[in-house]
């Protein structure tokens, strides 16, 4: 791994719940990644930085097990693992929410939450299902994670606000009780009250231990939330930040591959 910084390297996590090395993966000719390596601790947010065609859609893909790495080696909590399928990744403890969201706009917030993993009620074997328990399941996850602006959880996701939205996609992300959490665009489109509510939440899963994965082009959310920045380039990793002694100007640096008086970016 080429790995520039402009300043001193940023910290590594103690103990990586996921880690890995050498990813490469080519869409025939196209090599979209180039041996990357990738680390997130428990309680940090990494954020995935770099123009677009740089790789990383791909390397989220590569780690959620739907675009597999053509070569890759991958430890999750310090044992060798496997990230081929989906389920290697949801078995894991990995989810992933997608700029799309995956919302069904017709459905109410728990219905949204719950579609495909139903509770069944007292008669499941009839297709019965227990609406209140899901209800208050509901609601509890949305209070454990502050979301305020949701009142009524049997409002329909179509008639939300964005930041309600992404809100609904990350809380049902949470239900398996994953480890590490990947947000692709979070904030992408979003007004500044509820980009403000998307990046509290984003805090709230730190909070809570969680390692979290964010991919953004907007620094200024990056700066704001994110522990470490990894920045990708043409398909490789290229540099790494740590939030607290770098700026943006140095992230801007590393992303169009030029120092910040026009040179190239020295190298470690």
């Amino acid at each position: 791994m080429t790995d520039a910084t402009a300043t001193k390297p940023a910290a590594q996590p103690k103990t990586p719940l996921l880690e890995l090395r050498g990813v490469s993966k080519s869409f025939g000719a196209v090599r979209a990644l180039t041996d990357v390596d990738f680390e997130v601790g428990p309680g940090e947010v990494v954020a995935l930085v770099g123009d677009n065609g740089a790789g990383k859609s791909t390397l989220i893909k590569a780690i959620s097990g739907i675009q597999p790495g053509d070569r890759y080696t991958a430890r999750f909590e310090g044992n060798d693992v496997n990230l081929n399928t989906p389920q290697d990744a949801t078995s894991l403890g990995i989810a992933t929410v997608y700029q799309d969201l995956a919302l069904a706009d017709n459905l109410d917030v728990v219905e949204n939450l719950f579609l495909g993993s139903e509770i069944s009620g007292p008669g499941g074997e009839l297709g019965l299902l227990d609406e209140t328990r899901m209800e208050h399941k509901a609601l509890d996850l949305l209070s454990q994670l502050a979301v305020t602006t949701i009142r009524n959880v049997r409002t329909e996701v179509g008639s939300l606000s964005g930041g309600q939205r992404q809100s609904v996609s990350i809380a049902r992300s949470l239900l398996g009780e994953p480890k590490i959490v990947m947000l692709d665009e979070p904030t992408a489109a979003l007004g500044v009250a509820q980009t403000r509510q998307v990046l509290d939440l984003i805090t709230r899963l730190r909070e809570r231990g969680l390692g979290v994965v964010v991919i953004s082009h907007n620094l200024a959310d990056v700066f704001e939330v994110a522990d470490r920045i990894i920045v990708l380039r043409l398909g490789q990793r290229v540099a790494t930040f740590d939030r607290e002694t770098s700026t943006p100007d140095q992230v801007v640096a590393a992303i169009t591959g030029a120092s910040s008086n026009g040179q190239k970016g020295g190298q470690r």
